[in-house]
């Protein structure tokens, strides 16, 4: 386990990412991570000694390709402690995950009158698969409002569901505020009005450690590509009598088991849900990708990224006409700090940062319904990961310190 704290190992770590240097401060980690070494050459080492379609063929290259796509898919179980690997289905995104659930899911279970619930704070894939979920099978929408701290309250969750829900649908960690939201205690409570929980790990899984038997959720969606793998995998963790239940999502090749004229029998869980040829180098990639975030250790991580926060916190907050959203600890912010700026777009915010090599997001960030809750129709956003350093975060502040002055605004001395 690294000493995150230690410049040193800092420094090593930092040079296990190609992109990363000292002329770039890259601060959009949340929308998506930069990728270690190991990660580009298991993926490049794929297609170059076993480039072949996976569960298709007999001969060597494909047998290989299958070994490797299937020691993924146990990797990954074991990662997040699902109680076999075939609880793990592959797909793009946490978004075709949600979209999987809704369609599979949603779309077969739910009836007129029966309740989805979700958060005020979800990004736009955990919301819009649900809307048009609820406008197709009848049922309702129900929303679960934070307060202006950010935060969930189990007073205000259990107000809010009821034993007409069959859904509930929430971000385990804000990609807008931060917020750590306390699943487990959710989960126990839906489960108790008889629905099944979803969780949306994108933000969380990276960064935390998941024990999905421990949170006792019902499914779970992570995107590879925010957790230091490819873009294009993705994963859907359901416990598997309710995966049995649900028909595919997508027909096609390699998911049936057989097919007539007239019908088709369809594979076995998790194969029936990953139609056509499956993105393995991508399998791979994430398979690497978890095993370099062991070496590290979710401990070390955790105290480099709060430590990181908690500087960055500070920084921001000292700023004048700087406005961080959600709560004004900086311990519940878990590496994002999405602000505003007195009277200068959030668009020139991050337009001005560009021109000093500080890459920060800017917009409504998937969230609008969350924006519109706070007062604003779009913010600026930074966030971290345990490779950034305190230097990019001073940098960072000055850039912000004196972004008013640039734009115009004579604002007299501090």
């Amino acid at each position: 386990m690294s000493n995150l704290n230690n410049k040193a190992d800092v420094a090593a770590i930092r040079s296990a990412f190609p992109i990363l240097n000292d002329t770039t401060a890259y601060l959009d980690n949340a929308a998506t991570t930069q990728k270690p070494v190991s990660v580009i050459s298991a993926a490049r080492n794929y297609y170059d000694t076993m480039n072949a379609n996976p569960l298709r063929g007999l001969y060597k290259l494909s047998v290989a390709a299958t070994d490797a796509y299937e020691g993924a898919r146990s990797t990954v179980a074991r990662f997040i402690n699902a109680r076999e690997s075939e609880e793990i289905v592959f797909t793009r995104n946490t978004t075709e995950s949600l979209n999987l659930l809704a369609y599979s899911y949603g779309m077969n279970f739910l009836k007129e009158g029966d309740e989805i619930l979700i958060s005020i704070m979800e990004h736009h894939s955990n919301m819009i698969p649900w809307q048009q979920t609820a406008k197709r099978t009848g049922a309702v929408l129900k929303y679960v409002d934070c307060d202006d701290q950010g935060k969930i309250s189990v007073e205000a969750f259990e107000a809010a569901v009821s034993d007409r829900t069959r859904i509930v649908a929430m971000t385990q960690l804000s990609n807008v505020l931060g917020t750590l939201n306390d699943v487990k205690t959710f989960a126990a409570i839906a489960h108790r009005h008889g629905a099944v929980f979803i969780a949306d790990g994108a933000q969380s899984v990276p960064h935390v450690p998941v024990d999905v038997q421990d949170l006792d959720v019902d499914f779970l969606a992570f995107s590879g590509h925010k957790m230091y793998a490819p873009m294009g995998i993705g994963v859907l963790y359901g416990k598997r009598e309710l995966l049995e239940k649900m028909p595919p999502f997508l027909f096609g090749g390699e998911m049936i088991e057989s097919v007539t004229r007239e019908d088709a029998k369809f594979a076995e869980v998790p194969h029936k849900f990953e139609a056509g040829t499956v993105n393995a180098a991508g399998a791979v990639g994430l398979d690497a990708a978890i095993k370099f975030v062991r070496s590290i250790g979710f401990e070390a991580i955790e105290a480099r990224e709060n430590a990181l926060t908690e500087y960055a916190f500070k920084k921001l907050a000292a700023i004048p006409h700087l406005h961080i959203l959600g709560s004004g600890r900086p311990e519940d912010h878990h590496g994002i700090l999405t602000f505003t700026i007195d009277d200068v777009h959030p668009h020139d915010v991050a337009y001005i940062l560009d021109t000093k090599d500080i890459d920060v997001r800017a917009g409504h960030h998937c969230a609008q319904p969350l924006m519109k809750q706070f007062g604003v129709f779009s913010t600026t956003r930074a966030s971290l990961s345990f490779y950034n350093t305190e230097e990019e975060i001073d940098r960072l502040a000055a850039a912000l310190g004196e972004l008013r002055k640039e734009m115009g605004y004579d604002d007299p001395a501090e």
